[in-house]
């Protein structure tokens, strides 16, 4: 009997066709396009009747807006949410809320694990670049502990808010309200089935020392949670790292200024703090000092605060959460990394320095090239907003509040979403796309990449003149 032929070790046709595919997309592209499907499936979920309480219905573009701010975990809203979806619509805001928050490719790579499914290494690049893993062969343990310390922390979150929300709401609507605010929470969304947000909780301890404390911890940033984590259990093996050292004191210096400021600028404005007895006054003071930081949620009314705090809350919505945190905005560590490589410009320092490390010069360029492409971004966006502004009422300063608003993903808003027209909304969607992904890594991803490396290096030029 004559031998078989050898098998062919060729790859068929359909994963040749595979391959090819996702060898055309580099990670930054399909982070992008994950997050812009997911988008569109939530725009569509959301517009459906089903979504809808009775009486209600939405345009698509409100649809889209809603669906891009959950996912984007901003927290901008055209309708109001809790009165607009039924219980399935909600349901749908939650879990575009949470998908957006631990990302695409996170729950992928998570669900990919589950099945006992090989990960190839282009799916741990994927997984790499979505949750900043600092070495390729961690990225798939990374995701493990980013998904589970995220539901836990929800769930203890969840049950600290029972006795605020069971009492006003009734034990079931009081334990579904505890968990949807605090998975807003913690993934930074700041959506609350409140009209009024969480103005009606001012003056709870419980409500406002619970809720920032899950913003916080979502925005720390997932390595720095697991560093800290680490950390508390052998100190002596596990150090802070660097980046962890830098989050932790840009997030405490930046919560403590923000809290000082704005106690000092509307301590006697009557329209906010100044009729809140004297716990009342530190606790919003501390809320409205946490949630800019791209959280969205907010305990007093911005349409009626005066023009330095309002200021304080742009810079602060501007500078956003950690890296690697469910936050936006150009964060924290890229706002230091600028800053104090001017302030060494200025001293004449040729290195930049940071608990006895020197910054790497491609780590202040990539600073630069975030910080600078934010701005244009931001500035782009607002003259649009302004070009296609009908609405006589809407002002300047609500504008501009609206454009970094949406492109740090804070979600906060001086009562203006609503009055936008339909073209604007579009602008703010393409905005809290942009802030989400990140203005470096959508840069990436759709440009073209160079063939090879330059091998020629021109001459330096120092004729250029500079300030």
């Amino acid at each position: 009997m004559p031998p078989a032929p050898p098998r062919s070790s060729a790859p068929s046709s359909g994963s040749r066709l595979h391959r090819g595919w996702t060898a055309n997309i580099r990670p930054p592209q399909l982070i992008a396009l994950t997050f812009a499907a997911t988008i569109l499936i939530g725009a569509l979920l959301l517009w459906s009747p089903l979504a809808h309480e009775p009486g209600k219905s939405i345009t698509f573009v409100q649809a889209l807006f809603m669906a891009t701010s959950a996912v984007c975990v901003t927290g901008l809203a055209v309708v109001d949410p809790g009165s607009t979806f039924n219980l399935f619509g909600e349901v749908v805001m939650l879990l575009l809320i949470q998908v957006g928050g631990l990302g695409i490719i996170t729950l992928g790579t998570l669900f990919a694990l589950a099945l006992r499914r090989r990960l190839g290494v282009t799916g741990r690049i994927n997984a790499q670049q979505q949750t900043s893993a600092t070495t390729l062969g961690g990225a798939l343990s990374l995701v493990r502990a980013i998904v589970l310390t995220s539901l836990l922390i929800e769930a203890v979150g969840a049950l600290l808010l029972l006795p605020a929300f069971i009492p006003r709401e009734g034990l079931g609507r009081g334990i579904y309200y505890s968990i949807f605010h605090a998975v807003s929470s913690f993934n930074n969304a700041g959506f609350s089935l409140y009209p009024n947000n969480l103005m009606n909780f001012v003056s709870d301890p419980l409500v406002n020392l619970v809720v920032t404390g899950l913003v916080v911890l979502g925005g720390l940033g997932f390595l720095v949670q697991l560093n800290i984590l680490g950390w508390l259990k052998n100190r002596r093996r596990n150090r802070l790292t660097t980046n962890s050292l830098l989050s932790l004191t840009m997030t405490a210096g930046l919560l403590l200024v923000g809290t000082v400021f704005f106690a000092l600028t509307e301590w006697n404005n009557p329209k906010t703090l100044a009729p809140l007895p004297l716990h009342g006054k530190l606790l919003a003071s501390w809320f409205q000092s946490v949630t800019p930081r791209t959280a969205g949620f907010n305990t007093l009314d911005y349409g009626l605060m005066g023009f330095p705090a309002l200021f304080m809350t742009i810079v602060w919505m501007f500078i956003g959460a950690n890296p690697g945190s469910t936050g936006g905005g150009i964060k924290t560590n890229t706002f230091y990394v600028m800053a104090a490589s001017a302030w060494s410009m200025v001293r004449g320092r040729r290195d930049t320095t940071i608990f006895e490390r020197r910054i790497d010069t491609e780590t202040v360029l990539r600073a630069m090239t975030v910080g600078l492409l934010s701005m244009g971004l931001v500035v782009s966006g607002f003259m649009l907003l302004l070009l296609l502004n009908t609405n006589k009422d809407v002002l300047f300063l609500q504008l501009f509040f609206e454009t970094v608003s949406a492109f740090g993903t804070a979600g906060l808003s001086m009562n203006t979403t609503p009055l936008l027209n339909t073209p604007q909304e579009i602008v703010l969607i393409f905005l809290m796309f942009l802030g989400r992904i990140g203005p470096l890594t959508f840069a990436v991803a759709f440009s073209r990449p160079s063939p090879e490396k330059s091998l020629v290096r021109h001459p330096a030029d120092r004729d250029i003149l500079i300030g």
